[in-house]
């Protein structure tokens, strides 16, 4: 099989790498870049292509799909600080309450 051959992936990962490829050009990343970081990321989420043998089709964590939080800040920092601290005050105090509750 040539290089960059791409017949040993499923359906699925071939949508995904599409997908992430889209994601990459949209913020400006060039074709060729975006179609590389795509299937480096479908990569190490799946370890690769198919692979044949019995429960090969087990959950792999999928780390790439979990990065969504790390844009998460934003949402917050665009509240007020007395907002923020607000919610930090009764956070402290419920994990306070809950930790009488344990002990």
């Amino acid at each position: 099989m040539p290089q960059g051959d791409k017949s040993a992936y499923t359906d699925k990962q071939k949508r995904k790498a599409e997908h992430i490829e889209e994601g990459y050009e949209k913020r400006g990343v060039s074709e060729k870049e975006a179609e590389r970081r795509a299937w480096a990321t479908v990569n190490k989420d799946d370890a690769g292509g198919k692979k044949s043998g019995s429960g090969r089709g087990a959950h792999t964590g999928n780390p790439a799909a979990h990065r969504g939080g790390k844009l998460g800040g934003a949402a917050s920092a665009s509240r007020p600080a007395s907002e923020r601290s607000a919610s930090a005050k009764k956070a402290a105090a419920t994990r306070k309450r809950h930790e009488r509750r344990a002990s």
